[in-house]
């Protein structure tokens, strides 16, 4: 047992060394999630703001000022007047404008024996763009009736009883949304693509081979390998969490030793992936575009971090079952936003500690048999 350990810390030590002199590895551990997080971060939200809208008013009365005024007071819209509903489709058919708000000539008066109407239109070509747009306007319309004219709360147009809240986003902010899916992402990318790559370029001189002819032990060597590029990750992630809580303001409201303990489940299915990537391929350029198909783009667009798992086709939905960054992805986004979801953490943790078995079998096999 003091031989092995010996020999392990030898070789994480040669490892640690190797790391600290490739400026590049650093670069893509600790550097590259920092930049990630603050530009999409800063740079892509899907809050739907300045939308363009035309507002028809058949016939200028108070009640029409006193809505069209709400509006433009709203950072939602950009309003614009027209008198009919021909240089409105025109403005729609010509993309200018992304809704159509119509307010009819008796409105007022049909709004004093609580029955006013409103007609409200959105370009129907982009769903999601459709959706925002209506679910604004509801709101506007909605706040300006409870507010100025203490009426119910407008839903579609109808008076029923509403009370607008998003759950688990108090602040309305898809950042909110996206910080928990990139840290996934930026673990993704440092686990599977850097360990792969730098991997693969070892098979490619013949360093890792040599290693073999040695006392040392395969499950030695794998040990090694992992641990300096684990601890690069969890500092690249350290670092994203204290940049989503004090510049972002994301909240945290599970537990910090949970999202660590996740996170290194996570990790250990991701570097044995990568291991596994550099084994099979012993060629940096396969290995970059393995990590890529395998890992980088499957987190990307078939775990619910981008769309709504839910949406896509069931075959789609079937595929996003059998990866691991789904499973890590819903545990982030619970601890972050939710709390400590406890069904939730145990299932996914036993299902993330069953693919980092497979996977560290799978690396210790194939990695024997391409060496013998």
């Amino acid at each position: 047992m003091t031989d092995t350990l010996r020999r392990i810390s030898a070789l994480t030590y040669k490892e640690t060394l190797q790391i600290l002199r490739d400026r590049s590895t650093i670069l893509l551990g600790v550097v590259l999630p920092l930049v990630l997080i603050i530009l999409i971060g800063s740079g892509v939200s899907l809050d739907v703001k300045n939308i363009p809208l035309a507002i028809v008013v058949e016939q200028q009365d108070q009640t029409s000022d006193n809505l069209i005024g709400a509006i433009k007071g709203s950072t939602y819209f950009e309003p614009i007047i027209v008198r009919n509903m021909a240089t409105a489709k025109e403005l729609m058919h010509d993309r200018k404008i992304d809704g159509i708000l119509v307010i009819p000539g008796d409105f007022g008066a049909r709004l004093q024996q609580g029955q006013g109407q409103l007609q409200g239109i959105t370009y129907g070509v982009d769903t999601s763009l459709a959706m925002s747009v209506q679910n604004d306007i509801v709101a506007a319309v909605s706040e300006w009736a409870a507010n100025d004219l203490q009426l119910p709360v407008v839903r579609s147009f109808g008076y029923i009883q509403l009370v607008p809240r998003m759950w688990f986003n108090d602040a309305y902010s898809s950042t909110w949304f996206f910080v928990p899916g990139l840290i996934m992402l930026i673990m993704t990318i440092v686990g599977v693509f850097l360990t792969s790559v730098v991997m693969a370029r070892e098979w490619e001189r013949g360093t890792f081979e040599s290693l073999f002819v040695t006392p040392v032990k395969p499950v030695e060597i794998i040990l090694a390998k992992i641990i300096p590029y684990y601890v690069l990750a969890m500092v690249g992630m350290i670092m994203c969490l204290l940049m989503s809580y004090y510049v972002y303001q994301v909240p945290m409201r599970g537990s910090l030793a949970v999202i660590f303990g996740v996170s290194t489940l996570y990790l250990i299915v991701s570097l044995n992936i990568g291991l596994l990537i550099s084994a099979v391929t012993k060629s940096q350029f396969l290995s970059c575009q393995m990590a890529l198909l395998v890992s980088f783009l499957p987190a990307l667009m078939l775990t619910g971090f981008l769309f709504d798992v839910h949406s896509q086709p069931l075959l789609i939905q079937y595929i996003s079952q059998i990866l691991p960054a789904t499973y890590y992805l819903q545990v982030l986004e619970s601890l972050f936003l939710s709390g400590n979801n406890w069904a939730l953490i145990s299932k996914n943790c036993l299902i993330l500690a069953g693919f980092a078995l497979v996977f560290t079998v799978l690396t210790l096999h194939v990695t024997r048999k391409k060496v013998g």
